[in-house]
C-alpha cells in the first residue's frame, strides 16, 4: 500500500508542473523544475531528484499518477 503521507498533489498548467503549497515552507503556487514528460518517465520507474525552488529542500520522486507525486520521505 502506498503511504499517503509521502505524497504531494500537483497540477499541470500549460506545460508547467505546480504544487499548490510547498510541503516544507508553505509557499503558495510553487513552479516545480519538472516538465510533464518527466512525469511519464517517473511513472515508468525512473527516479527524479526534485529541489523545491522556494526553500531548496530536496525529495526523490519515486512514482506519480494523475494527481500525486510519491516521494521517499514524509511530507504530510
Amino acid at each position: 500500500m502506498i503511504p499517503f503521507s509521502n505524497t504531494v498533489p500537483y497540477d499541470v498548467v500549460s506545460n508547467d508542473v505546480y504544487v499548490q503549497n510547498c510541503p516544507f515552507c508553505g509557499a503558495d503556487n510553487v513552479l516545480l523544475p519538472m516538465k510533464p514528460k518527466e512525469l511519464i518517465t517517473v511513472r515508468e520507474g525512473k527516479k527524479k531528484l526534485l529541489i523545491f525552488p522556494c526553500c531548496h529542500n530536496k525529495v526523490t520522486v519515486l512514482d506519480s499518477d494523475g494527481d500525486y507525486l510519491l516521494t521517499d520521505q514524509r511530507l504530510r
